[in-house]
């Protein structure tokens, strides 16, 4: 049998169609990157729903789109795509704001209405024994429609009113703010803004804002994409700094290091050296070395080891 005419290749092609009704232009290279296929079998499979009836609209270096008012009946999920609701359900539950929950909720609702007997079945077996726990709030009761609003501004481009509580003030400010996104980071969600207050693109911690309001005023700015503003930004006067940490504790800082320059990494009988390209003065890496200091050997610079020994120093004068 020709691989053009194999089952995988028909469940591509409904995979494609599926992706068409999802989104208003889809293009080729993402259906490529998605099924791992080159451009000519995409370009392949395009054609083929042509040839099948399905209206599809292509335009040379945009993408490819449904023509207006072509829809298909619900497709049926498998069990384990249905089993994935659940553990969404369960992060949106403990991961988003009150009305966030609402809003999905009634969204698995009509999802779970189109199952298959036996996947209802399925998925109300496994529901009971799924459970995501953490100490840390990351909404406020009182606002309870912070991630809502701020999709909308994010769609809409209209600015948005918040009364915030920062670390560093003792009583909350109010900021007129252009988001540029949001981002999910150690337990809390953050949004990356524009502040009209400082002039400046800010973070703002979701648990820290006291009040959120929808304006009706247009965003003032052109913002770049988010992944541009979350790429650190080192200050001039980076070294190389190495440091040595036995293999049991270097899994326990993987997810920490890239925030400090991490370049390489190469095991060394029980140990695990790690390079890092950084300015050390600046970024935040000596405090962040204390918390496994007494597990781990810094091997170069002597300046990042005299820069330890300062921070331990004060340490100590702390605490005598």
């Amino acid at each position: 049998m020709y691989p053009d005419e194999s089952p995988k290749r028909f469940d591509r092609i409904v995979s494609i169609l599926i992706q068409l009704q999802s989104k208003k232009i889809v293009k080729a290279q993402e259906l490529a990157d998605r099924f791992e296929v080159s451009l000519r079998t995409i370009y392949r499979d395009i054609r083929t729903l042509e040839a099948s009836g399905v209206p599809i609209y292509s335009e040379a270096g945009v993408g490819y789109s449904l023509v207006d008012g072509y829809r298909l009946p619900p497709v049926m999920f498998s069990r384990e795509e249905a089993g994935s609701f659940v553990a969404a359900e369960k992060l949106m539950q403990k991961f988003t704001d009150e009305n966030m929950k609402k809003h999905f909720q009634s969204a698995v609702f009509k999802v779970k209405s189109v199952l298959r007997g036996s996947e209802k079945d399925w998925v109300e077996s496994i529901e009971s024994k799924i459970k995501i726990s953490g100490r840390e709030e990351a909404f406020r009761s009182k606002s309870p429609e912070v991630l809502e609003i701020l999709f909308e501004s994010i769609a809409q481009k209209f600015q948005i009113e918040m009364i915030y509580q920062s670390v560093e003030s003792e009583s909350p400010s109010e900021r007129l703010i252009e988001p540029v996104g949001l981002y999910h980071e150690s337990n809390f969600w953050y949004i990356l803004a524009y502040c009209h207050l400082r002039k400046d693109y800010r973070n703002f911690r979701t648990d820290r804002v006291l009040k959120i309001n929808r304006t009706e005023i247009s965003f003032e700015n052109e913002h770049r994409e988010l992944e541009y503003y979350l790429k650190p930004k080192e200050p001039n006067g980076k070294e190389i700094v190495k440091f040595r940490i036995d293999r049991k504790s270097a899994r326990y800082i993987q997810n920490d290091r890239k925030y400090y320059g991490f370049v390489s990494e190469t095991f060394i009988g029980d140990k695990v050296e790690m390079v890092f390209e950084a300015n050390y003065r600046e970024n935040g890496m000596g405090r962040w070395f204390l918390m496994f200091a007494d597990l781990a050997e810094i091997v170069e610079p002597e300046g990042f080891k005299d820069f330890v020994k300062e921070l331990v120093c004060k340490v100590q004068e702390k605490i005598n």
